[in-house]
């Protein structure tokens, strides 16, 4: 049997993805100022690529998982996604505020894994949310 999902409108679509914003604007933060801080702490330019390596790895690591472990989760109050959501950005959030004061390079690259893993973790809930929430037909404009 095949549960028949309601057509939500441009604005609930908008609103669910505003999440996406926030996730986006955490990947692009250490994009743009990770290297800087390697950089000021120590490390040399030729070590920059492989202390980046921490998002592709992590991000293969982590989403699989994530996505696996969000499939099966169900809370009456948070749903499915939500705590996964929720748990991703306050380990986002706390990485970025402590980030400006890392007191050596080793510590700086720690957080950029924990940064990345707490990303992955809500990223891939999110990317599940649209595909729960919209029917077939708005699934393209959910994903943009």
């Amino acid at each position: 049997m095949k549960i028949r999902k309601p057509e939500l409108s441009f604005w609930q679509i908008f609103n669910m993805n505003v999440g996406f914003l926030g996730i986006q604007y955490s990947f692009g933060l250490q994009q743009t100022a990770i290297n800087p801080l390697f950089l000021f702490l120590g490390a040399s330019e030729e070590l920059l690529p492989i202390l980046n390596i921490a998002g592709p790895v992590t991000g293969l690591v982590v989403q699989p998982i994530i996505g696996a472990m969000s499939d099966k989760t169900w809370s009456p109050k948070w749903g499915r996604r939500k705590p996964y959501f929720l748990i991703g950005a306050l380990i986002g959030s706390i990485c970025l505020f402590i980030f400006p004061s890392s007191p050596v390079l080793w510590f700086a690259v720690g957080l950029l894994w924990i940064l990345d893993v707490g990303n992955n973790m809500a990223m891939e809930p999110y990317r599940a949310f649209v595909g729960d929430k919209l029917p077939e037909k708005q699934l393209s404009l959910g994903y943009q």
